[in-house]
């Protein structure tokens, strides 16, 4: 594990102007010496993104969005937000390749056109891949995440300010993490295509597997779904990483 960790809160489409105060109790957190390199970044709906970055003024929290559009360029695109728009409002991040998105349609190419308007706008970009349980089955896990590495950063020079975010879609929502051999060996299989890679662990992180997880010493942080929408139990994650 290295003190530099991430935490990233991935909020999906949870949240309304009510539970913005909820990233109050995590900014006084975040003040503490004893938890000063956690990285930590909220990435809520679009709605919310602008109300979080007036509440992290002068703080270290950082503020993402989820995704963006492949055009910098405003266009007739109803109903979609460029990298551009997110940057302006004062945002760090964007998540790009959730396998939710995936599943609905997003493409290796789709992704690449996105990570590259995201890095060409200012932004750095949270990467995510992962395999599904039947490439899991078929033991062909290695090459597809080689391909979507591949095809995703296809021709993006500036990787340094990329973080791959390993989701085993699998994992996702349901409680399940993969063997600490086998994940692993799956981030340093990650981290073999590129020295230079941050490859952060997502999928059922929780309080109550994070002391599991963080004996995985070549993990760079964790992108933290349903408990990173509670102030205490989000807390309780990166305190039990350190601790």
């Amino acid at each position: 594990m290295t003190n530099n960790m991430f935490f990233i809160a991935n909020w999906k489409m949870f949240g309304d102007f009510r539970s913005v105060n909820s990233i109050k109790k995590v900014i006084k957190f975040s003040r503490s010496k004893k938890f000063q390199k956690a990285q930590i970044i909220y990435c809520p709906p679009y709605t919310l993104i602008n109300n979080f970055i007036k509440l992290v003024k002068n703080t270290k929290i950082k503020i993402g969005a989820q995704n963006c559009h492949y055009s910098q360029r405003p266009g007739p695109f109803t109903g979609s937000i460029s990298a551009n728009l997110i940057k302006s409002i004062g945002a760090n991040y964007v998540i790009i390749g959730h396998s939710e998105n995936r599943e609905a349609g997003e493409t290796n190419k789709l992704i690449n056109l996105k990570i590259k308007s995201a890095l060409n706008s200012g932004l750095k970009v949270i990467f995510c891949i992962g395999e599904t349980f039947k490439e899991k089955r078929k033991k062909v896990t290695r090459q597809v995440l080689n391909k979507q590495i591949k095809l995703g950063l296809n021709k993006i020079k500036n990787k340094k300010d990329v973080l791959i975010a390993y989701e085993p879609v699998w994992s996702i929502g349901t409680g399940l993490i993969p063997k600490p051999n086998d994940l692993f060996n799956t981030i340093n299989f990650i981290k073999q295509i590129n020295k230079k890679f941050k490859v952060l662990y997502g999928g059922s992180v929780n309080p109550e597997n994070i002391k599991k997880l963080k004996l995985i010493n070549n993990i760079d942080g964790f992108l933290i779904g349903g408990a990173s929408q509670n102030p205490n139990k989000f807390i309780d994650i990166i305190k039990k990483t350190y601790n």
